[in-house]
């Protein structure tokens, strides 16, 4: 049998005429079958099975198409989405394929465009089973094992098969050189360097001199001739660690030596060849900065062939207690301490915290600990920092607090009550006001503030008007 005799294709729709039909079509096709007229039963189905393709519709009974293609997307070998409705809505073709879907296509289609995506979404699986990267090696000082981590994970591991630039992005203490050199160690340049440039240290005069180097004399101290990091990251590498910080008078250089692998030492009429790859960090809104002119857009562009957020670890709860115990493996064999256990309340304690600091905030705390406790064999949660234990303790009088102020309020009896869709709706919307003048109107940070998908939210911000 061929790959395509092979391929499984399960229709998602309410009609049950629309699903005969397209089961026809795909069965012409020589093609398995199988159906679902509602969205759980359908989603239950896309877990269960080895699904190759998925016909979706948008308005099924118990929810929007559209708000799934994530969740599918995100399983293992996850099936191609192809969206079928019988409305006309740019914005939903819009956002399923930024979600991650393989095509839009609206109703009545011909068997003909029917039969078409399918078979290139086949042959775009077949194609990417074949040359499927070896296994990621998990880098050893990247900790955890939650759902949110593995997925960046994935992502790390399918860019480093490429030799793109990177743009990573992220709170500060997220860990971003840590998956800099995970991208590294697992690409094609592992056996060249890795080096960084911490742009936010270096001062304007100074930078140009880092990254080209100079000859001797260049200018006054200049006692001899210096390499550049650009000439010592050939064959690797070069990490741009806070790149939002790269001064706007060098952008235009360093964009030259990105297009041209070549650049010009200061003092030197001379240039140079090198070829790096570059991954840049930063926890600035790098896209806003372009949009005020405050970095360049063509150099923008350039470093982010690909981009990576790296998730807080406040989103990522399931992992604190492995780093923990990581870390304190680790800080106990340096002050060559007995191995401590971590009781419950201490574990309690840190995965209540919500770590404005993220990883590295962790890090250091549970090297603050391990010092301060040498002859201690168990760690409690009173062994942890004063501002920690008193944040955590504050959130959760304010959680009662709340929750008795909500239940000791009582309503005016002489003015109607709203009804309980109305209500929802309103604090929905005064809910996606507070955030919308958080995130400055950033579609992105609003994502990762809320938790909420980008289909979603374009969604909501959309019923109310926004």
């Amino acid at each position: 049998m061929t790959g395509q005799e092979k391929a499984k294709i399960l229709i998602i729709d309410d009609e049950e005429g629309v699903v005969h039909i397209l089961t026809r079509v795909v069965e012409s096709l020589g093609l398995e079958t199988d159906y679902a007229l509602t969205l759980a039963r359908g989603m239950e189905k896309v877990n269960a099975l080895d699904t190759d393709i998925v016909l979706l519709d948008v308005n099924l009974p118990d929810g929007n198409g559209l708000d799934a293609i994530e969740e599918i997307a995100g399983l293992p070998d996850a099936p191609q989405v192809i969206i079928m409705t019988a409305f006309s809505d740019p914005d939903g073709a819009e956002l399923a394929i930024e979600s991650g879907a393989w095509d839009y296509i609206q109703k009545p289609a011909s068997p003909k465009v029917i039969k078409r995506q399918i078979l290139r979404a086949i042959e775009y699986r077949e194609q990417k089973r074949q040359s499927q990267p070896p296994p990621f090696l998990k880098p050893r000082n990247i900790i955890g094992s939650s759902k949110v981590l593995e997925d960046c994970l994935k992502k790390v591991s399918r860019i480093a098969k490429t030799d793109a630039h990177v743009l990573l992005t992220g709170e500060t203490g997220t860990g971003k050189e840590l998956f800099a050199k995970a991208i590294h160690e697992n690409g094609s340049r592992s056996n060249g360097s890795f080096i960084v440039v911490d742009c936010s240290i270096l001062s304007e005069n100074f930078i140009e001199s880092v990254l080209f180097g100079h000859e001797k004399g260049a200018f006054t101290g200049a006692d001899r001739k210096r390499n550049g990091l650009a000439l010592l990251a050939h064959g690797g590498t070069l990490f741009l660690d806070e790149v939002g910080e790269l001064p706007e008078s060098i952008q235009g250089s360093f964009l030259r030596v990105l297009q041209e692998k070549k650049f010009r030492p200061l003092g030197s009429e001379e240039e140079i060849h090198s070829d790096f790859r570059v991954i840049s960090a930063t926890n600035k809104n790098i896209e806003q900065m372009a949009l005020e002119n405050k970095f360049r857009n063509d150099l923008l562009y350039r470093l982010k062939s690909f981009s990576l957020e790296i998730p807080a670890l406040r989103n990522r709860k399931t992992d604190v207690s492995e780093i923990a115990s990581y870390y304190s493996e680790i800080f106990c064999r340096q002050q060559k301490t007995e191995l401590k256990k971590l009781s419950e309340d201490f574990i309690e304690t840190l995965e209540k915290y919500d770590w404005p600091g993220n990883v590295r905030e962790l890090v250091n705390t549970m090297e603050t600990c391990i010092a301060s406790t040498p002859s201690e064999k168990i760690l409690f949660s009173y062994h942890l920092p004063s501002k920690i234990r008193a944040r955590v303790t504050r959130a959760a009088f304010t959680k009662d607090d709340s929750e008795r102020q909500i239940l000791n309020k009582q309503p005016d009896p002489q003015k109607p009550l709203p009804t309980f869709r109305d209500a929802m709706a309103e604090t929905e919307k005064q809910y996606l006001l507070s955030l919308y003048s958080q995130a400055d109107g950033n579609i992105e940070h609003m994502c990762r503030i809320s938790g909420i998908s980008r289909a979603v939210l374009y969604r909501k911000l959309k019923f109310h008007s926004f």
